[in-house]
């Protein structure tokens, strides 16, 4: 690599489609390697294009003028032509967030949720990460105190019982002081039921939020409650190292990757089901706070140190052109 991440700051593309779950996994990497080493960001959008030529035609528009990158990091099916396209284009390294639609091998490195494979391969291009990367910085020491609820809705392996969850909230927010805010698939009328039912708690509507409320939120919060369809919140809370509740949603599937993984975590007591808290009325402290995108940001800088990512193709001339 010509660019010495001792002199120069690293130069970061991201390369997004648009969608906010995608986006926010970019810019979590991101994040996480600015905390570790210098570097400047610049983000290209290839959002609402449709088609292969299309999309890295947008790409290449949005690209120009921008310092030649070191990295250009992608996540979305969408991204990756593009992504590929770009990193031959300007000899950088391409490196795509979660299980690509193209053979893993295209890429200089891939960085993909347990949950996306069936048996994790063992290739030095892929860094296996317990859930996808999210934007949740590694906690202060300060103080935490309060609540946070955060409310998915219906999904490919969740359905929904409103009733059956505003019951459990009445109980979970009995006591202490509770904020809540729902997402872009949770049912219409949910919120508005929850300011009649439970006016203690102050609800903040997701498209009223700023995208920096909730990492700050979660860093903030001592005790964190998210419903069983919200993976990458589930995920999100266990990063900010608060004590983290689990609130059943009816499940369309009844075993999927994505629901074994959140039981191992239960096992490993990251999480407390809703049913094991009223036993015990208290949340389990989990064993380790999650840090994977920090984790991920060090194994790349170490692979940049050495100027050694290893293809499982070879060399970056054996990539699609």
């Amino acid at each position: 690599m010509q660019n010495s991440i001792d002199s120069k700051p690293l130069i970061l593309w991201l390369l997004g489609d648009g969608k906010p779950g995608h986006e926010n996994q970019s810019l979590g990497l991101a994040d996480a390697i600015a905390r570790q080493s210098h570097c400047e960001v610049h983000r290209i959008s290839i959002a609402g294009k449709r088609g292969l030529p299309a999309r890295i035609q947008a790409a290449v528009q949005a690209s120009a003028g921008l310092p030649r990158p070191d990295l250009i990091i992608a996540a979305g099916h969408a991204t990756h032509p593009a992504l590929l396209w770009l990193a031959r284009k300007h000899r950088a390294k391409s490196i795509v967030l979660m299980r690509p639609s193209l053979p893993m091998g295209w890429f200089d490195l891939c960085i993909v949720p347990s949950h996306d494979f069936k048996n994790p391969p063992r290739r030095e291009n892929v860094i296996v990460t317990q859930g996808a990367l999210n934007r949740v910085a590694p906690p202060d020491a300060g103080e935490r105190n309060g609540g946070l609820i955060l409310i998915g809705g219906p999904s490919r392996t969740h359905g929904w019982d409103g009733e059956k969850l505003l019951s459990a909230l009445t109980e979970i927010t009995a006591t202490g002081t509770w904020q809540l805010t729902d997402s872009r698939r949770t049912p219409a009328g949910f919120s508005d039921e929850i300011r009649k039912r439970l006016p203690a708690v102050e609800v903040f509507p997701h498209q009223q939020t700023p995208t920096d409320w909730l990492p700050a939120k979660l860093a903030a919060a001592e005790s964190v409650w998210v419903t069983e369809d919200s993976v990458s919140m589930i995920y999100e809370a266990l990063s900010s190292g608060a004590k983290v509740g689990l609130l059943s949603t009816p499940r369309v599937k009844n075993s999927s990757r994505v629901l074994l993984g959140l039981e191992r975590l239960v096992t490993a007591r990251f999480l407390t089901p809703y049913g094991t808290w009223q036993g015990a009325r208290r949340l389990s402290t989990p064993p380790e706070i999650l840090r994977e995108a920090d984790r991920c940001a060090r194994e790349l800088i170490s692979h940049l140190g050495r100027d050694s990512f290893c293809l499982a193709q070879g060399s970056a001339d054996q990539r699609p052109g």
